[in-house]
């Protein structure tokens, strides 16, 4: 019988929160406090290693949607943080 995940909506929740949480780690987005954009590498490539574990770990777990949504959050963090090394 085949697998046939169930959509979870704090799946996608989840993604945007550390894409959001990337952008700001990555300058992208001002500091909410603040207003001032900053970098900080470290933070987020542990955003990206953590995405990257959790691609590894849900692998034929998530819905087609969640599938392309984790890919493009990883695509587009991974050109970001490229850029800055």
């Amino acid at each position: 019988m085949p697998h046939d995940p169930q959509p979870d909506p704090r799946f996608d929740d989840f993604l945007f929160l550390q894409a959001q949480n990337a952008g700001l780690f990555l300058g992208q987005i001002p500091h909410p406090v603040t207003g001032e954009k900053s970098l900080n590498l470290r933070a987020a490539k542990s955003v990206l290693d953590c995405l990257e574990m959790l691609e590894i770990k849900t692998q034929n777990n998530l819905t087609s949607n969640e599938n392309k949504l984790l890919e493009a959050a990883l695509a587009n963090i991974r050109n970001l943080y490229q850029k800055h090394l």
